[in-house]
């Protein structure tokens, strides 16, 4: 364990149960979340590059216009 977590879990055990118990829950959480979307991107490499392929196309053809972060 690195001492930057090691000094989290000391800061969390200093919350009342209750707390802990919720940020515990967030931590698994994210944790899940987390290997979720690496087995999503795993997953779905063929399909991303050819959307990239497509996108890539799309802009040699004309068919994009520049971004404009004034009109988001």
């Amino acid at each position: 364990m690195t001492k930057l977590l090691e000094r989290a879990f000391v800061e969390a055990s200093k919350l009342d149960a209750s707390e802990q118990d919720t940020l515990a829950r967030w931590i698994l959480e994210e944790l899940e979340s987390e290997r979720r979307w690496d087995r999503f991107f795993a997953d779905s490499q063929d399909e991303l590059i050819l959307m990239a392929q497509e996108a890539l196309e799309e802009h040699r053809k004309g068919l994009t216009k520049p971004l404009d972060p004034d009109t988001l």
